[in-house]
C-alpha cells in the first residue's frame, strides 16, 4: 500500500483511515468501501462512535445557506456502528489488514457496498471567479461520536467528527460495438439537386484523451461549392434532480479548409481530441469528481439505466458535422 488517507477528528479522539479514495464502478457491480476508524475510548464520554458513507447532490457552496434552506440532497446514505463493536461479520479485507498494522489494537474496521445504480462522482466545473464548493455529485465517507446513529435533535459538534470525500469512478466495458452513422440531404434555392453527406464514427466508445476519427462523405450534386467543413464535439448535461433541461457545452470544435466543387464527391477522415485541458474556463461544464484541486478529465458518459434522480447528473456526448456551403450557409 503506497499512500493511506487520513483524517482526524478536531478533538484527536478518532481519526479515519483509508488506502485508497477512487472506487470503481463496473456498471454491474461496485468496488466495497473498506477502510478503519482508530478509536480513543477515553474521550468519548459514554457515546458511540459511527461511521456514514453518504452520496449527495450538492446545489452550491454552504456559505449560500443564509435563509435555512439545504444546499445538499442525499441520495443515498448507509451507517454502521463501529464502537462499541457490534456482533457480525469479523472478517477483513486485505486493504484492512494493512490499515490495522498501521493503526494498531485501537483500529476497528468498516464495509460499506455500494449499489450500482448510484451516479459515478460528477462536479460542474466553476468559473474562474467562483468560490467553494462546486454543484455536482459527491461521495462522503464520515466517522462520528453520538448516542445514536441519526438523531435529528442530537447536535453532532465538527470536532467530533472527521471526513473524507472519495470518488466512485466507472471503467467502460471492454467490448466496443460499431460506431453510429447518420445521412442528411440539403437543398438549395437556385440549384436544382441537393449536397448529401454522411457522417461516421470507427467505433462507439472512446476512453479519455482519445483522438476520434469522423469519416465524412459528400456527393455535391448541387451547382454550390462546399468551402471548408467544420467538426464539434458537444457535451450533453441533465441535472435530473431539479431540471428536465439539457445544457449543451462544445468540448472540442475545429474547421478545415476543404474545397468540394459543384457535381463533385468527396470522402476523407477527420481526428479530433476533446480536452478538458483546452476547457478550464468554461463554467458550469461537467467533469469527473475532483477530490480537492487534482486534475480530472471531462465527465464520463452515464452508461447505467436506474432511476434518473438517483443518477443525479447524466452526461452524454454528440458529434455535429456541418458543411459550410459558398452563399449558401
Amino acid at each position: 500500500m503506497a499512500k493511506v488517507f487520513k483524517k482526524t477528528s478536531g478533538n484527536g479522539h478518532i481519526a479515519l483511515y483509508l488506502g485508497k479514495r477512487d472506487f470503481v464502478d463496473n456498471i454491474d457491480s461496485v468496488e466495497i468501501v473498506d477502510g478503519v476508524v482508530k478509536v480513543d475510548p477515553a474521550g468519548l464520554n459514554g457515546r458511540k462512535v459511527y461511521v456514514y458513507l453518504a452520496c449527495a447532490f450538492r446545489y452550491g457552496s454552504d456559505d449560500l445557506d443564509v435563509i435555512g434552506l439545504s444546499f445538499r440532497r442525499d441520495i443515498w446514505i448507509q451507517r454502521t456502528q463501529i464502537y462499541p463493536p457490534v456482533e457480525g461479520n469479523t472478517a477483513k479485507t486485505p486493504m484492512q489488514e494493512s490499515l490495522m498494522k498501521k493503526v494498531g489494537e485501537q483500529g476497528y474496521p468498516f464495509t460499506f457496498q455500494l449499489p450500482p445504480n448510484l451516479p459515478c462522482s460528477v462536479s460542474l466545473q466553476p468559473g474562474p471567479n467562483d468560490a467553494g464548493k462546486a454543484c455536482g455529485v459527491d461521495f462522503e465517507v464520515k466517522a462520528y461520536l453520538a448516542n445514536a446513529p441519526d438523531n435529528a435533535d442530537e447536535v453532532i459538534e465538527k470536532k467530533d467528527t472527521c471526513r473524507l470525500m472519495i470518488r466512485k469512478i466507472q471503467y467502460a466495458p471492454t467490448t466496443n460495438k460499431p460506431g453510429p452513422k447518420a445521412e442528411i440531404s440539403k437543398g438549395f434555392m437556385m440549384s436544382d439537386k441537393p449536397v448529401n453527406m454522411e457522417a461516421s464514427l470507427e467505433k462507439e466508445l472512446y476512453y479519455h484523451g482519445d483522438p476520434i476519427m469522423v469519416k465524412v462523405k459528400v456527393n455535391n450534386e448541387s451547382a454550390k461549392v462546399v468551402k471548408k467543413i467544420k467538426i464539434t464535439v458537444e457535451q450533453l448535461t441533465n441535472v435530473a434532480l431539479y431540471s428536465s433541461d439539457t445544457y449543451t457545452k462544445a468540448v472540442c470544435s475545429e474547421e478545415f479548409g476543404e474545397t468540394i466543387n459543384a457535381n463533385a464527391t468527396f470522402e476523407k477522415s477527420f481526428q479530433v481530441t476533446p480536452l478538458l485541458s483546452n476547457n478550464t474556463e468554461k463554467r458550469g461544464l461537467s467533469v469527473d469528481g475532483r477530490l480537492k484541486d487534482e486534475d480530472t478529465h471531462l465527465a464520463s458518459t452515464t452508461m447505467s439505466q436506474g432511476d434518473k434522480e438517483m443518477q443525479g447528473i447524466i452526461v452524454s456526448y454528440k458529434v455535429k458535422v456541418n458543411l459550410m456551403v459558398a452563399g449558401g450557409g
